[in-house]
């Protein structure tokens, strides 16, 4: 190793020996490679070194370029639009406005807002999507869940009323940071943060806040009032059963407006299963039933009110809505604002993303593309962060409209601009129409909206045969939000499943693996002769496969294993090995070890005074003569990619307890699939991937085992279709006793084109576990054969 400034610091000032780690690695690895191997080149590892990390992180300027194209996806696309996409996009566009415009009224007074606020949210999420979006499904603006939020934050804060501020001011606020926290996120492309939320609580938590929607809007429904709809749902639901006398003439409404819904979508799906060739037809009447029931409850209201300049309403109506964007302007939120809205932040935040980033994988699956997870949280984010300035709150993707536009014939993101247009036209031109929108119809369009995310009884079936535990999670979110709060709801949820996470990785021990003698047998065809037929048959040959002794698998039970050699075992684990679970995994090794071999010296007590009080002793003698001496431990780390200090400091106590116990000889210690750079550093640092100096004996005997290939420059393989016996052991008699692990492969000829795969001075991490098991198979049968230990 070469010495530079920074080494002779460490050594003369810090005192680091900065080479003590190479102190056990013998100096003759390559050498005895060069021995072995004649002319073919030898390879030595390159570690990785901080300096390599750190060179990594700055980033190039081919990176930063790429980085500022992919912030604005659109500049891909739009160079090649056309008409046909044009025409595509016109129709989805005013097709998913007229859906967008009662949706957004009705979430709008969820959200404790007047409708007008829910047309301007839809329209910043519509004319800024395409810009940044990746996906042409998605249908940014007002949700049931995101507005139940904001409606839930709305009420607490005002509940305090330490700030003075209104429901508007509230909404404005929240929107406001909501945007600049997704943003920031988004710019800095940490959306893989989002896999850390699983599955489940974000199912639950559709279902709870479905529930509780429904809970809140039933008492409008009715026409009932006094009911406290920020009380939790159960509350919600007792009070409005007790207040049925008082049920007023907007139940008529309410009630009508759901049966006709469910009438029409029932009716339109059973027309498409009747009529496959009009399904499109049928799917677009379906899509169009929420603005056909508002209109049609709308016209009653105002037949039975009339016009007028003083109208008593007999039911209640939306009111005077002020024509055009009334609350544009710039947001101004005062310090105790933000300070009461903070708390709330974080669960607003992760619903807003969770719910776009599912709706938008799911439409990238169903049409064959990929969505960016970190740019759609950019274009959110933008979004989130333009909407107060035109007076809306909060949006994000919606179920139901990006369904319906993607049944529209949506062909780019660019149809969000045409919908944006309806947006424009009904702020402008329908003003006086939506005076006479009964409350009501609003609640039973929410009503109709929501239930169709409550998890169907056949889905929890689901969850109990793939995972009864999260099901139990599910059940326990969801009780809490009937009973307590939409927030503790999501957080519990997140709670229970990383806690669940935490033990199945503690709790995920490996298993010590045999070897069984299979055979591959290719169906024969007698009618067929052609060259692949007659390869098959070629390769009808023995393999080696590695099975758990434990038989906790899916192969059969019956097959007989074996084991590799007596005194070589193989351990593979089954999930990451760190901190958390290398206790379970040393403990596991150290028993089966010692309970399936015995010692090679024996103890040095002379009085059995001298023991240890935690030493039990040796076993009988008699019982244990049967059992081979510990020769090698083989690692399967295919399962395995990064490694901390305390697995690592796990692994040097077992290798010192197991060195003392094999006594004068030393333990070989094999790893396979250690693909990782850093964890190959970690574990040579350790003392791991070579045979030790200290028993200069073994050394001389140990027989190491090398694989070469062609070089990529040089000329390629014979196709001879042979089989190779393992590359090993030197002479004709030590290959022959050498395990047979044969694999169909092509013949390598050793020459100047040839070189070892894998680095000479790390011969102990292997390819694959074949190749580990073959050396540690083929040097314990050599220092048997020559009686070394």
């Amino acid at each position: 190793m070469s010495e530079n400034a920074g080494t002779r610091f460490a050594q003369s000032v810090l005192g680091i020996d900065t080479n003590a780690r190479y102190a056990h690695q013998p100096e003759s690895l390559e050498q005895r490679a060069r021995a072995v191997l004649g002319s073919t080149e030898v390879y030595a590892e390159d570690e990785p070194t901080v300096a390599e990390w750190l060179r990594e992180l700055i980033p190039t300027k081919t990176g930063a370029t790429n980085y500022l194209r992919s912030l604005f996806p659109s500049l891909f696309w739009i160079q090649r639009y056309n008409a046909r996409w044009l025409l595509g996009d016109v129709v989805a566009g005013i097709t998913i406005g007229l859906v967008v415009v009662p949706q957004a009224m009705a979430y709008a007074v969820l959200a404790g807002l007047t409708p007008a606020y829910g047309l301007y949210t839809s329209f910043t999420g519509a004319i800024l999507y395409w810009v940044f979006g990746t996906s042409k499904d998605i249908v940014i603006g007002t949700t049931a869940v995101g507005s139940l939020l904001v409606g839930q934050v709305v009420g607490r804060v005002r509940a305090n009323n330490e700030s003075g501020a209104t429901s508007q001011e509230v909404a404005h606020t929240l929107s406001l940071l909501c945007g600049a926290v997704l943003l920031f996120f988004g710019l800095f492309r940490l959306g893989w943060i989002i896999e850390f939320i699983p599955y489940i609580p974000i199912s639950a938590f559709v279902t709870a806040a479905s529930i509780t929607i429904m809970s809140t809007q039933i008492p409008t429904a009715l026409g009932i009032t006094g009911i406290d709809n920020h009380a939790p749902p159960y509350r919600v639901l007792i009070d409005t059963i007790k207040a049925l006398p008082k049920i007023q003439l907007d139940a008529a409404i309410g009630l009508s407006s759901i049966v006709l819904l469910f009438a029409i979508r029932e009716f339109c799906s059973h027309m498409e299963s009747r009529q496959p060739a009009h399904k499109r037809a049928w799917t677009f009447a379906s899509s169009l039933r929420l603005t056909f029931t508002m209109l049609l409850f709308t016209l009653i209201s105002f037949l039975v009110h009339g016009r007028g300049e003083t109208i008593v309403p007999k039911f209640r109506i939306v009111g005077p809505i002020e024509r055009g964007f009334q609350e544009i302007g710039v947001p101004r939120p005062n310090m105790a604002l933000v300070q009461q809205i903070l708390p709330e932040l974080p669960a607003v935040a992760i619903i807003l993303v969770i719910e776009h980033i599912a709706i938008a994988k799911a439409m990238g699956r169903l049409y064959n593309y990929t969505i960016n997870p970190s740019q759609e949280i950019v274009a959110l984010g933008g979004a989130n962060l333009l909407s107060p300035f035109v007076g809306g709150y909060v949006c994000t993707g919606s179920f139901g409209a990006s369904a319906v536009l993607s049944k529209a014939g949506v062909r780019t993101p660019l149809a969000g601009v045409f919908s944006a247009m309806m947006l424009v036209l009904a702020l402008y031109a329908l003003t006086g129409v939506f005076y006479y929108i009964p409350k009501a119809a609003l609640s039973g369009l929410i009503i109709h909206a929501v239930c169709n995310l409550i998890t169907p009884p056949k889905n929890l079936y689901k969850y109990w045969q793939l995972s009864p535990l999260e099901l139990l999670i599910w059940v326990a979110c969801v009780a809490l939000a009937i009973f307590q709060s939409l927030d503790y709801s999501i957080y519990l949820g997140v709670g229970l499943s990383l806690a669940l996470l935490l033990v199945r990785v503690a709790r995920a021990n490996g298993g010590f693996v045999g070897v069984a003698r299979a055979r591959r047998v290719p169906m024969e065809d007698d009618d067929d002769d052609d060259t692949a037929s007659k390869f098959a048959r070629d390769l009808i040959t023995a393999k080696d496969v590695f099975i758990p002794f434990n038989r906790q698998d899916s192969s059969n039970p019956a097959i007989l294993l074996e084991t590799p050699y007596p005194g070589v075992f193989v351990y593979r684990l089954h999930d990451s090995y760190n901190y958390i679970n290398q206790a379970l995994h040393v403990d596991i090794l150290r028993s089966h070890l010692m309970d399936n071999t015995k010692r090679t010296s024996d103890e040095e007590y002379e009085r059995e005074s001298d023991r240890p009080w935690n030493d039990a002793g040796p076993r009988d003698k008699l019982l244990s003569q049967h059992l081979p001496y510990l020769h090698a431990l083989v690692l399967d780390f295919s399962a395995v990619n990064n490694i901390d200090i305390t697995s690592i400091q796990g692994l040097i106590d077992l290798r010192n307890l197991l060195d003392r116990y094999a006594s004068p000889g030393t333990v070989e210690w094999h790893f396979a699939n250690v693909q990782n750079r850093w964890t190959r550093k970690a574990l040579a640092t350790a003392g791991f991937g070579y045979p030790t100096s200290q028993n200069p004996e073994a050394l001389s005997k140990w027989k190491p085992i090398y694989s070469i290939a062609p070089v990529s420059d040089g000329p390629g393989p014979r196709q001879n279709g042979h089989h190779r016996r393992p590359f090993a052991c030197g002479s004709d008699e030590e290959s022959r006793a050498c395990p047979s692990f044969s694999r169909s492969t092509t013949t390598l000829e050793i020459s100047t084109e040839n070189a070892t795969i894998s680095a000479v001075d790390r011969p102990f991490f292997h390819l694959d576990l074949h190749d580990a098991v073959d050396a540690a198979v083929c040097d314990a049968r050599h220092k048997d054969r020559s009686g070394s230990t």
